[in-house]
């Protein structure tokens, strides 16, 4: 009897905790969310202008190494580290004391087959009047043109012998094949150097630099759509800026040259290829920045990114209805500044929006 009237009594008290709890619950659940004080502002649309940033790498227009085609020492530099030179200017100059010696013997070689010609000729046309009198055989007349046609070779030969000598000889005057700048210049006078060595005598870097960038397929497609084709959009697309690697935005701005047709299927990206002046030289082949790409935009919604909340690749704002808390859907430009949003969709003018601390905010609360 007495373990039976303690199973009542828990059923009992079992029954009292199930019934308080859901009166507990019932109450909560009808309790109205607790407001709070937040920024809010009307919707308004303006003309706005947002920087879109690509990690870019900086080369030479023509980085152009500069190897000997001789061989020899080095006789005279002509020129230092980051000089400004052109197109012509004598860059080294390399021993040629043998290559004007070859050149001289390959003058006398030619001297030499031109009087043998001269001396075969005679002799041919000779024998070709002594043979219409019958004077000599027809075995001395053909071995009279066969020297003659020996000789003719032999002069052709002694001659292209000149022209290479020649060559040789301008070689060892090294000179600069374009407009630009001289890098390094790790031989000095006396290094002896020849065209098969690994490392150039120098390099001289053109005076506008390349920077190279890569786009998405998305960026690449809204910009043929709002230029109508690629080719438009080269010629209309505003001057780009360019933020050098100390965070300092570069003087001069520069323009897209081309745009690559071909999507990278590891990347999905296509590579984008600018141009930028260099006349201070404060440019360099193999640094690294960021190109600011400048997008404008007329009569469009900007709010700020504080006003927002991120649930994986959605984008909620709070209208303000009723003195309520709305979670609304948007859709934003793909524009990123790290400030604003571009609104595309999912907002009117004239709307109120929690504009700051929208993280804190819960449906139906209640905002003041």
């Amino acid at each position: 009897m007495k373990k039976s009237k303690c199973k009542c009594q828990m059923q009992l008290w079992g029954m009292l905790g199930c019934i308080l709890l859901t009166t507990a619950c019932k109450q909560t659940n009808e309790q109205p969310l607790a407001g709070g004080n937040y920024e809010t502002m009307k919707v308004t649309v303006s003309n706005q202008e947002l920087n879109t940033a690509y990690s870019a790498t900086i080369r030479g227009r023509q980085d152009i190494d500069i190897y000997p085609q001789v061989s020899g020492t080095i006789q005279e530099l002509c020129v230092a580290e980051g000089e400004k030179v052109r197109t012509g200017q004598t860059l080294f100059i390399i021993d040629q004391v043998p290559y004007q010696a070859a050149l001289n013997t390959a003058i006398a070689n030619v001297k030499s087959a031109q009087a043998a010609l001269a001396t075969a000729e005679l002799t041919y046309e000779s024998n070709k009047e002594l043979r219409k009198q019958n004077v000599v055989s027809d075995y001395t007349l053909r071995t009279s043109e066969n020297s003659y046609l020996t000789a003719q070779a032999g002069l052709a030969q002694a001659e292209a012998q000149e022209v290479n000598a020649r060559n040789d000889l301008s070689y060892t005057v090294v000179k600069s094949p374009g407009n630009g700048v001289v890098g390094t210049l790790p031989y000095r006078v006396g290094t002896l150097v020849s065209p098969s060595m690994a490392q150039p005598l120098t390099t001289v870097s053109d005076s506008s630099m390349y920077v190279y960038f890569s786009m998405t397929e998305n960026q690449l497609l809204a910009l043929v759509r709002q230029y109508g084709t690629l080719d438009s959009a080269l010629v209309q697309m505003p001057d780009l800026q360019l933020q050098l690697n100390d965070q300092s935005i570069y003087e001069e701005k520069g323009r897209i040259e081309t745009i690559s047709g071909v999507i990278d299927r590891k990347t999905g990206t296509v590579s984008v290829r600018a141009v930028f002046p260099n006349g201070k030289r404060l440019l360099h082949s193999g640094a690294s920045g960021c190109v600011l790409m400048p997008n404008t935009y007329t009569d469009c919604i900007v709010i700020p990114q504080e006003a927002t909340v991120k649930q994986q690749d959605k984008i909620i704002v709070y209208k303000v209805v009723d003195g309520k808390a709305t979670s609304t859907l948007i859709t934003v430009a793909d524009v990123n500044d790290g400030r604003t949003y571009i609104v595309t969709d999912g907002l009117n003018v004239g709307d109120e929006i929690v504009s700051k601390g929208a993280g804190l905010v819960r449906e139906s609360m209640t905002v003041k």
